[in-house]
């Protein structure tokens, strides 16, 4: 389902499939929804939502102009009053920016958030990456210490672990302070400089805007180049390096497995000392599952006094993608303990009464008002329902329903009055 909108055609549920396969996939975006909120809740995150809009300042001074979000791939616009508005493209400088305007700060620290929902950038539509996007986030804010960061990459760590994912890999490096990566982004500049009519369109306009950035480039060439590129990890001041050594030994304390690559570099302005990603060898050169760091100094460049924080974010569209070519299964959604089926009017009263009775007492029960007995037991069976009820003139006149086992394709007579409760047993032994 795609609309023209903004600059081009973009899509608005790129997950969707085919039509009798929307409410499948549907139920794995809502199981993995509900994975994400279960984890939140057990690591002590609470949810935030920001708007879908903000004043495009914010990202201008939040993501840094010298970032591809910033440069290429926002969607801006102006409004009816002339004001610059951008569609979110990433959730933590809209996350910093309520907690700095709402004074969250006075309910202490440290305090901790996540988001799930959409997000917008305008970039070439590929496997798993969609001009409009989603992402499952998390930002702790007021905590410098090593603890925390371990706890936020343990935490997406595990929610791939129980979401099944395998074989994956962390990538762990740091960037250290303002001037860490202003010595690096000089380092880096001289080293590259005698190779400049060698590299790529796209490493020559980084060369001028975000040197750093190259460091991400994909290309062959460029990356058997950048092997003897200078190691940022060398020019750590002394806080930098004691948080980084910190941190590589509490995730070893934690079995978590890691790779250092003073290469990682992440592709947002407002990262300082830690960043990592885990990525998935099974897609491809786009690869990143999720990933995040540390971003001590954004509250300070949005106006407010700074705040040590770190988050990640993951995109949904990359998870389900990786459990698709990894043949995770997903568990069934969750089906109806009863389907009624009244022939008549008559049956029709009294299935609508004993039907609300059931969902009035939490019993997942649907109707099946238009279809012939054998269609609609044919699709309560494509539904996963349990138990069929049929009640027809000749059931009316004895006072009793039909009452078909799916499971067991065993069938059976119950006197009606008798329905609802056996009905409530059932789901209580469900």
């Amino acid at each position: 389902m795609k609309y023209q909108a903004l600059k081009g055609t973009f899509d608005i549920l790129p997950h969707e499939t085919k039509d009798q396969d929307r409410w499948k996939e549907s139920c794995r975006w809502s199981y993995l929804e509900t994975s994400m909120r279960q984890l939140a809740s057990d690591y002590g995150y609470l949810e935030i939502r920001t708007p879908i809009f903000e004043k495009t300042e914010l990202f201008n001074r939040g993501v840094g102009q010298g970032s591809d979000i910033i440069s290429k791939e926002m969607y801006t616009f102006d409004d009816k009053k002339g004001r610059s508005i951008s569609l979110r493209p990433e959730g933590t400088a809209s996350v910093i920016r309520a907690f700095i305007e709402n004074g969250l700060k006075q309910l202490g620290s440290p305090q901790k958030f996540f988001y799930i929902g959409p997000f917008f950038r305008y970039e070439r539509p590929q496997e798993g990456r969609f001009r409009q996007f989603h992402q499952f986030g998390v930002e702790a804010i007021g905590d410098p210490s090593a603890e925390q960061d371990l706890e936020v990459i343990d935490m997406l760590f595990e929610l791939f672990r129980r979401l099944g994912l395998k074989n994956l890999k962390l990538k762990l490096s740091s960037l250290g302070n303002g001037e860490t990566r202003r010595m690096y982004k000089e380092k880096l500049l001289a080293f590259l400089k005698p190779h400049f009519p060698s590299l790529s369109p796209e490493s020559q306009t980084r060369f001028v805007k975000n040197p750093l950035r190259i460091l991400d480039s994909k290309a062959p060439e460029e990356r058997a180049l950048l092997a003897d590129a200078p190691n940022i990890l060398d020019l750590l001041d002394t806080e930098s390096h004691a948080h980084f050594h910190a941190l590589c030994h509490l995730l070893e304390e934690q079995e978590i497995p890691f790779t250092i690559d003073p290469k990682l570099v992440r592709g947002l302005d407002y990262y300082n000392q830690t960043v990592f990603e885990i990525t998935s060898e099974v897609l491809g050169s786009q690869n990143s599952v999720g990933g995040g760091g540390r971003y001590n100094q954004l509250s300070e460049t949005l106006g407010s006094e700074s705040f040590p924080s770190i988050g990640f974010s993951a995109g949904i569209e990359r998870i389900l993608q990786t459990m698709d070519k990894q043949g995770v299964s997903f568990p069934s959604s969750p089906s109806p303990l009863v389907c009624f089926i009244p022939l008549g009017e008559c049956a029709k009263k009294r299935c609508l009464s004993i039907l609300y009775k059931m969902r009035h007492n939490r019993v997942a029960a649907t109707i099946n008002f238009a279809e012939k007995m054998q269609k609609a037991l044919q699709k309560a069976d494509e539904w996963g329902v349990r138990f069929c009820v049929i009640i027809g003139e000749k059931e009316e006149s004895k006072g009793v329903a039909q009452v078909k086992n799916m499971r067991k394709h065993q069938t059976g007579e119950i006197p009606i009055e008798e329905l609802a409760p056996f009905l409530l047993k059932q789901n209580r032994n469900h």
